[in-house]
């Protein structure tokens, strides 16, 4: 054999040799960092962990925020606050135009439901409220107008959020919970955004006795939030004071 075959077959052997320590490194490596069986079992992929509900952050003490509170415990900051946007929504009446586009939509659907509704009330001002405040106190005290009218200030028809709604042959009282419009309204005005403000049996939480006419916007998505959860009142969904004293 020749020196050059001999140095051929050396240089051989050598490249095979390291090919193999390589291959014994790599396996070696594989190893030390591949995960266990009983890890593997008690892994939990990422995607299948569930992820915690995030309740929605709400302005309640803006006046122009609609989900502002508004009771006797949560007077408008700004006392004489008046709303820069008004639209009608019929029989003279005016709410913020986001509230009164949504109380329109309501009363067409209503209406296709043979349920047909009117406003009563909508918008009033810091001066008009303290005209009508006054003239309760002056007809039946201020006791006992406090447990159904609010003071100027008070009062959430100042936010422009709020609507007094007639129908099926009655206005201003609670035979409007037995209508059919009432009965519409239970069912259906959340989907528009809209509350029954002071429930029956929640009066020592609102402050207020019942009216089943009077409406409050709050936006779809706390309303469909509320209703889900079967909380009646913005006192006890943001935990905030309500009740009969100022």
């Amino acid at each position: 054999m020749t020196m050059r075959n001999t140095s051929i077959r050396t240089v051989v052997i050598i490249i095979v040799g390291i090919i193999v320590i390589g291959t014994v490194l790599m396996l070696i490596r594989d190893t030390a960092t591949a995960p266990s069986l009983q890890d593997t079992k008690n892994t939990t992929p990422t995607q299948n962990k569930p992820v915690a509900d995030v309740k929605p952050t709400y302005d309640t003490t803006s006046a122009k925020s609609i989900q502002v509170i508004v009771n006797k415990q949560h007077p408008l900051k700004q006392i004489d606050y008046a709303p820069i946007s008004l639209t009608s929504v019929g029989n003279g009446q005016r709410m913020r135009t986001e509230a009164a586009e949504a109380f329109l939509n309501m009363q067409a659907a209503a209406a296709t439901a043979d349920a047909p509704i009117a406003a009563t009330s909508g918008y009033r001002s810091y001066s008009y409220q303290k005209t009508v405040y006054d003239s309760y106190v002056s007809q039946y005290g201020m006791a006992e107008t406090d447990t159904f009218s609010a003071r100027p200030g008070y009062s959430e028809h100042q936010t422009g959020l709020t609507i007094d709604i007639q129908g099926g042959g009655c206005s201003l009282d609670n035979c409007f919970a037995d209508t059919a419009q009432g009965k519409w309204l239970a069912a259906n005005a959340y989907t528009y955004g809209f509350l029954l403000r002071y429930p029956a049996d929640k009066t020592a939480i609102t402050g207020y006795k019942h009216e089943a006419w009077h409406f409050r916007y709050i936006g779809t998505k706390l309303a469909t939030d509320m209703h889900t959860q079967g909380i009646t009142t913005l006192e006890e969904y943001f935990d905030v004071s309500g009740g009969a004293s100022y």
